[in-house]
């Protein structure tokens, strides 16, 4: 899904692309987390509209050398461990940490808790990067592309079978990010 997003040179066309995509997925995967009456799997995931000013490259800025892991229940599943390898500064405000996960093959994640989170957004957050499930737009060794117009809820937004690593203190900006999946 994200390599034919990557392969699409118009950003907002490579958006819908996903958002289809998304849709069809949670339609009709035999592990979506959609409960069997959820009225979502019908009309799709609701969005803001695509906004070409929220899409950049970013510096990565490396965290240090003695950063303790993060240890996340994932209940069932049990523990994620994420390592902070540093963080990005956001053009519209704010920083974001950058985990990179030890499970799934490892990955880098960066979850996102802004102004919507509980108003308009999922109240635990939402995931900008996951690239244990494909969700890489782009980078370098010391940069990442971010579109915050693919911020999505986690399986747990929708389903209490799943327990998500939410979004920790150095994930949270305050400013409205009205981009990506909302309620």
């Amino acid at each position: 899904m994200y390599a034919a997003v990557r392969a699409e040179a118009d950003h907002e066309t490579g958006w819908q692309q996903w958002r289809s995509a998304r849709d069809e997925l949670f339609r009709s995967h035999p592990q979506t987390p959609l409960l069997d009456d959820d009225p979502l799997a019908e009309s799709g995931l609701p969005y803001w509209p695509y906004d070409p000013s929220l899409r950049f490259d970013t510096e990565l800025v490396p965290a240090g050398d003695d950063v303790e892991p993060r240890i996340v229940d994932a209940g069932g599943d049990g523990t994620i461990e994420m390592r902070l390898v540093g963080h990005v500064e956001l053009p519209i405000g704010g920083t974001l940490d950058v985990w990179w996960l030890h499970q799934y093959g490892g990955g880098i994640f960066v979850p996102l808790r802004d102004g919507t989170s509980g108003d308009g957004s999922y109240g635990g957050g939402r995931y900008l990067l996951d690239t244990a499930k494909g969700s890489w737009l782009g980078g370098t060794a010391t940069s990442l592309t971010l579109d915050l117009n693919f911020a999505y809820h986690p399986s747990c937004r929708y389903n209490p079978r799943w327990q998500c690593p939410l979004a920790p203190p150095g994930n949270t900006v305050t400013t409205r990010i009205e981009a990506g999946e909302q309620l």
